[in-house]
């Protein structure tokens, strides 16, 4: 991403939009939609056009949000010359808080419209989900009381990125309830709850000069670092559930392959402050990722 925060990128260019769209988040879409796939193969159903499905709903809800949050957090004063993270294209005047919005309505209406399919595989709990999840997205720094503000962002992302997107991906390809999604469900949501803890004590000074209580600023700096350590021994802690209820002993372990990384985060996330917590921030999603590969290789007969 480094070459994409070059001051040559064009105001309202592609680069710039791809920018908005910050493409090393979108591991907390592709992760939950893989595991859920993953249990679906497990049980003997899974099923490819609704998962793709579920994937590109998904990444469209994510992209969304993020070209909401661009706009709206530049517009609240959380974004300005001083944030140490990557650059955010309201700020710098690559594009118009207004075209954000409208980018972010776009694309939410293309995931409502994939919705619709997923509704007639899923039924009316995909639709609940779905509406759930497009409100949120809007509301997490817009509309009149944005959730993100009031430290709510940490439970809306375990939610709609660990347990309903997990169980709705089982459930457009099953349509059956499934104990074993909803343990996977849980250490998916604790790493994507882990990228914004991440993110949210990177930004903690600018967050507590705009009034954005997160639960980083809610907590301080050292109860953050403490509440992401928390975040990743949670993650491994919910293997034992995975070997219980589904897949052979060898498989529900692989996923402890990725604890060196998070070992290795832990001790970055403990001392980095500002911009050098970045390069945490992109090992979180790298650790989400590759923890959802192999825990979906793992589930996989």
């Amino acid at each position: 991403m480094a070459a994409l925060d070059a001051p040559s990128l064009v105001p309202g260019g592609a680069r710039a939009w791809l920018l908005a769209a910050r493409p090393t988040t979108l591991t907390a879409s592709l992760a939950p939609v893989a595991v859920g796939t993953a249990v679906a193969a497990a049980e003997g159903e899974a099923r490819a056009i609704p998962a793709l499905a579920a994937l590109g709903a998904a990444l469209l809800i994510q992209i969304g949000t993020n070209f909401a949050n661009d706009a709206f957090d530049f517009e609240q004063g959380a974004d300005t010359d001083e944030r140490t993270g990557p650059l955010r294209t309201a700020q710098a005047g690559l594009l118009s808080p207004s075209a954000l919005r409208t980018a972010a309505l776009a694309a939410f209406a293309a995931a409502a419209l994939i919705g619709l399919y997923l509704v007639a595989c899923g039924g009316w709990p995909i639709a609940v989900i779905g509406l759930l999840g497009l409100l949120a997205g809007y509301a997490y720094t817009g509309g009149p009381l944005p959730l993100g503000y009031r430290g709510l962002g940490d439970p809306l992302v375990f939610l709609f990125f660990g347990v309903f997107a997990v169980w709705g991906t089982h459930r457009v390809q099953t349509l059956g309830p499934s104990d074993l999604a909803l343990v996977a469900s849980v250490p998916i949501g604790l790493l994507a709850t882990a990228l914004i803890a991440v993110n949210n004590l990177r930004d903690i000074e600018t967050d507590r000069s705009a009034n954005k209580r997160t639960l980083a600023v809610r907590l301080g700096p050292s109860g953050a670092r403490r509440y992401y350590a928390l975040l990743l021994i949670g993650t491994y802690a919910a293997l034992p559930g995975l070997w219980w209820l589904g897949p052979p002993a060898a498989g529900a372990w692989l996923p402890l392959l990725t604890a060196p990384l998070a070992w290795r985060l832990w001790r970055k996330v403990r001392v980095d402050e500002g911009a050098a917590l970045n390069g945490a921030l992109a090992g979180t999603a790298r650790l989400q990722l590759g923890f959802g590969a192999l825990m979906a290789v793992g589930l996989v007969p």
